[in-house]
């Protein structure tokens, strides 16, 4: 078993990894932190520095989980890209952390966390900081 958690060094994130490593301690399943910048950006404020995920690593480890960091930069919709791995790794349920955002700014610029709702195949916990 398989929790995946898309993850953002925010406190929408934070949120995520703390629901994430909760269920997967429920679970008894791996977990999967998926923390992926956009390929070919110089500087994305979406990617977790070594520290914080040593810090993220060392959360699960405390709390009985083992954990897997994916870092690879990706391509297209992040949305796409949360759904992809989910099916690669076989996620029994995907984790994702939710912003307040004004129904114009969701019209306008869309909502990640919207299509990864509509898209998965699978069970998703959104979860609010």
């Amino acid at each position: 078993m398989t929790v995946l958690v898309a993850y953002v060094p925010t406190p929408e994130g934070d949120a995520a990894f703390t629901a994430a490593v909760e269920e997967a301690g429920r679970r008894n399943a791996r977990l999967v932190l998926l923390n992926t910048p956009r390929e070919g950006a110089p500087v994305s404020a979406a990617l977790a520095d070594e520290d914080g995920v040593r810090d993220l690593a060392a959360r699960a480890r405390a709390a009985g989980v083992d954990l897997e960091v994916r870092q690879d930069a990706h391509t297209g919709d992040l949305a796409d890209e949360v759904v992809r791995v989910a099916d690669a790794v076989d996620a029994s349920v995907i984790v994702i952390g939710l912003r307040r955002r004004s129904p114009v700014g969701k019209l306008i610029m869309g909502s990640t966390a919207q299509r990864i709702l509509l898209d998965a195949d699978r069970p998703v916990l959104a979860v609010k900081p």
